[in-house]
């Protein structure tokens, strides 16, 4: 089939092969048409068998994770995961990468990739409650760390803030290995009825398909494609690949969205992400089994000349199609009317299983529906662990800095000082959901009209996944449970976004299959199944690969939000106890690497059953109201989460640590990062109680210290090893941005 209506490049196997198609893959499309396909098919091949579309190096190992449980309503495969939190409420999340774009363009790249993601769950009948952000940028004192810094805080933030969702929580890390790739991973939770779930369906025969939203241009194009190779030398010229948003209309969108639900009206429903028309339509009528046909020439555009190819790869931003209920195009055109939005017919759904796309009355597009949408390739490619163990052993002796110059320099550094800089750009409280937001073990927020509260967290440590991808992914299972758990909730669910270098190459997919089984083996025990997610592959620069950075979301419930645990100590007097087992483990630790630029290993040892029984004593005691606070022990160790504990957020609180040496050296005990471990505090009277509960749930727990005083203090078997006024630790934390984005910004 030849296009006639439009200058078009002719279809041959280097064209092919340049839309980053393999040799094989071109042979395989020549089979499944019987023809060379036009110039719009290779292009529709080419973004929905991309590895950012199909997951075709992934998929194969991605079938191993648990994804069901009593609480999921919708598991992967939809636009986000789906899980019940009783009285009628669900959440829907999800959390997706923008890396490539937000390196480019980091303003626009992180803005849109908060727009897509608002998309995804809006998609699925919920409202956007949270956000938050996993951010991993290069070496603080690169020369485009500061440009990328302050391009993306301030493309979340402007983004987040004009469409009204807060941003109340995330992670940000500092490493070299993000240098030439930064990472820009962002999560939107929603709040629906669990019996109003809508799906990405094109059902019913003759139903109308409807554009709705902003117009379409050239932005975008080959985005998919894009965020599906490695970086070059030519990176900045793709700064077109990168689409612009505006939050203003993903309002717009979200409420004639909304609104529109609440009517029985739409039959499916998906966002233009990645692929734009193309994915979504496709997507659409894979899933249901049908077909679809769309007339180009009815598509919305905001430029001029814009061809078939265009139209249909265009990622403009702020589109979605709805398929709707044949008879209902009248109220599907109003209801965007009322919001300022098109909404055009576009084409119906048939059931020939095929994809027939017109343009200016020429059938451009003929194509099955199935080999394209959910039969796409699917690569075991080959997988082969390093030649030679990662990392440095831990030195012996350890090198020792001072506990008071060691303890300044770790909360000084960029890794593990004060986030204000960054979520003072956010918004944290519009529509007033928010109880706990940036700062706590996890953001909380509030189901209006119940006494629930859903409970949010992102974790990776990717030293660890570097020194061992399968410890160092069940370890950021474990940590966002923990941090669930440190707030008084269930962990229930998890959501992913993994990122990972080039899969072509096989000790890449060897990271990538150890870190799902990593994830995997921890969600299992931990009963939290994985739900939602997504995976970004090629983050590299001329071969040079990130190091894994399998970001984990745990979201949990608080089913009494007034018996959540407060991060930090509250009040003077309380009692300090240490949950779990000091062993003083320093492989992966912040402490070799900040202080020593030594990445030892191996990580810590995690034993899930420990883990399991940690959160489980935390819930306990908060449900029992034993204790006040709770906070996790992890990147810096015990002497790290103690100064953290002292900084609060309406005063700060010193304390005294009295802690037995064990036989351990003093950077061990301080600054180890052994697992499983929480600081709580409890008033007097309860810590009989606490001990006692901690005894019947095999958790080892011993009285650390206590709350008071303007500093913090710690004596080590009788003598006093660190004395620091809490001022001079405030001062210290607060500045450790400066030497990224400058002093005073």
């Amino acid at each position: 089939m030849e296009s006639k209506t439009v200058a078009e490049p002719k279809v041959t196997k280097e064209l092919a092969l340049a839309h980053g198609l393999s040799a094989e893959e071109w042979e395989r499309i020549l089979t499944i048409l019987g023809r060379v396909p036009t110039y719009p098919e290779l292009g529709i091949f080419s973004v929905m068998w991309s590895e950012h579309c199909s997951y075709k190096s992934s998929r194969i190992h991605l079938r191993r994770f648990p994804t069901k449980g009593p609480r999921v309503l919708q598991g992967p495969g939809e636009n986000a995961g789906v899980v019940d939190i009783g009285e009628g409420w669900a959440v829907c999340f999800k959390m997706e990468s923008h890396n490539h774009p937000s390196y480019i363009e980091p303003y626009q790249g992180a803005a849109t990739g908060v727009g897509g993601i608002l998309r995804d769950v809006f998609t699925m009948g919920a409202r956007p409650v949270a956000n938050l952000n996993a951010l991993h940028f290069g070496r603080p004192d690169h020369p485009k760390t500061a440009h990328l810094v302050r391009g993306v805080v301030a493309g979340i933030g402007d983004y987040g803030n004009c469409v009204g969702i807060p941003t109340v929580g995330g992670q940000v890390v500092f490493h070299p290995c993000y240098d030439g790739n930064i990472l820009v991973n962002a999560f939107t939770l929603g709040l629906l009825k669990a019996d109003r779930i809508f799906r990405g369906y094109a059902s019913g025969v003759g139903n109308p398909v409807f554009y709705v939203g902003s117009k379409t241009g050239r932005d975008g194009i080959h985005g998919a494609t894009m965020a599906s190779a490695e970086f070059s030398e030519e990176t900045e010229e793709k700064r077109p690949t990168v689409q612009v948003g505006d939050p203003f209309t993903e309002k717009l969108l979200l409420e004639a969205c909304l609104e529109l639900m609440e009517e029985d009206v739409v039959v499916g429903i998906q966002d233009m992400g990645a692929a734009g028309l193309t994915s979504s339509s496709l997507e659409m009528a894979g899933r249901a089994g049908s077909g679809i046909r769309l007339d180009l020439d009815r598509v919305p555009l905001r430029e001029t000349g814009m061809t078939p190819y265009e139209i249909l790869l265009s990622e403009s931003q702020e589109r979605m199609l709805i398929v709707a209920r044949r008879g209902s195009e009248e109220r599907v055109k109003a209801v965007f009317a009322k919001w300022a939005l098109d909404a055009v017919a576009v084409g119906e759904v048939t059931d020939t299983g095929r994809a027939e796309i017109y343009w200016r009355g020429e059938k451009v597009v003929d194509i099955p529906v199935a080999p394209v949408s959910d039969e796409a390739p699917v690569y075991d490619r080959p997988r082969k662990a390093p030649s030679s163990p990662r990392g440095l052993p831990v030195p012996r002796p350890l090198p020792e800095t001072p506990p008071e110059e060691a303890l300044l320099r770790l909360l000084g550094s960029p890794d593990l000082c004060s986030r204000r800089w960054i979520t003072t750009q956010y918004d944290q409280t519009v529509r007033t959901n928010t109880v706990e937001g940036p700062g706590a073990d996890g953001a909380v927020i509030r189901v209006k009209g119940t006494k629930r509260a859903v409970v949010m967290s992102l974790d990776v440590n990717p030293r660890w996944c570097h020194l061992d991808p399968y410890l160092g992914a069940m370890h950021a299972v474990a940590e966002g449970a923990r941090n669930v758990a440190c707030m008084g909730a269930l962990p229930l669910a998890v959501t992913d976004c993994l990122n990972f270098g080039n899969p072509e190459r096989p000790e890449v997919m060897w990271e990538f299959s150890r870190a799902v089984d990593g994830i995997s083996e921890a969600c299992r025990v931990l009963e939290t199944p994985v739900v939602s997610g997504n995976v970004s592959f090629y983050n590299e620069t001329q071969g040079e690969g990130i190091y894994p950075t399998p970001t984990i979301g745990m979201v949990g419930l608080l089913e009494d939000v007034e018996r959540r645990l407060r991060p930090g100590f509250q009040r003077e007097g309380e009692v300090i106890l240490l949950l779990g087992e000091t062993v003083g483990h320093l492989g992966g630790s912040a402490y070799l690497w900040i202080l020593h630029g030594i990445e030892a290993a191996p990580p810590p040892p995690l034993d899930l059953a420990r883990e399991r029984a940690l959160g489980d004593l935390l819930r306990d005691l908060a449900g029992r109201s034993l204790i006040r606070s709770a906070h996790d022990c992890s990147d810096g160790g015990l002497l790290v989460a103690a100064a953290e504990c002292c900084l609060g957020r309406r005063r700060d609180l010193g304390a005294e640590l009295e802690l037995p040496g064990g036989g351990l050296p003093l950077p061990a005990l301080l600054f180890g990062e052994d697992a499983s471990r929480a600081l709580v505090t409890a008033e007097e009277a309860s810590v009989p109680e606490v001990l006692e509960r901690a005894g019947a749930w095999g958790v080892p727990a011993r009285v650390a210290g206590r709350v008071g005083g303007a500093s913090l203090r710690v004596r080590v078997d009788g003598h006093t090893v660190l004395d620091l006024a809490l001022s001079r630790i405030r001062s210290v934390w607060e500045r450790g941005l400066d030497a990224v984005v400058g002093a005073g910004r």
